[in-house]
Parts: C-alpha cells; sequence; structure tokens
C-alpha cells in the first residue's frame, strides 16, 4: 500500500467492513512509538443524532407514550 501524493490510502474492506467505516465515518488517528492507529472517532454523531441527544431527558410531562399516542389520533 502506498500513500499518494495527496497523503491519502485507501483502506481495505476488509478493516472497513469489520470496524463498519462507511462513507463520512469519523476516524481518529494515534500516534504510539513508531505506529499509527485508526479507530471511528468516538463522541461524533450524525445530525439526526445530535437533535435526539440534545432532546434526551428534555421533557417535562408525565405522560406514558400510550396517551401521549391518544392524544395524537383524537379526532376532531
Amino acid at each position: 500500500m502506498r500513500i499518494t501524493s495527496k497523503g491519502q490510502v485507501t483502506i481495505p474492506v476488509e478493516i472497513r467492513e469489520k470496524l463498519g467505516l462507511l462513507p463520512n465515518t469519523e476516524i481518529e488517528f494515534e500516534v504510539i512509538g513508531d505506529a499509527v492507529y485508526l479507530r471511528k472517532a468516538k463522541g461524533h454523531f450524525t445530525s439526526a443524532q445530535n437533535l435526539v441527544e440534545r432532546m434526551r431527558g428534555k421533557a417535562t410531562v408525565k405522560m406514558t407514550t400510550d396517551e401521549i399516542m391518544a392524544l395524537t389520533r383524537q379526532d376532531e
């Protein structure tokens, strides 16, 4: 495997599949001695995941899911 003139390398498909590295996956590099380690970045979420994380624990209404669903399904 070679580094391109732009400093890029191709991660072999076997490694991408084993680690679940899809396009646009955030990764981290760590240098230890003369070795470089690559891993999925921790704490990086998609925009949908960020929205859910920001909303988690913010509800103030003490209703069950069934009660909320009943409200959304009421006929007018």
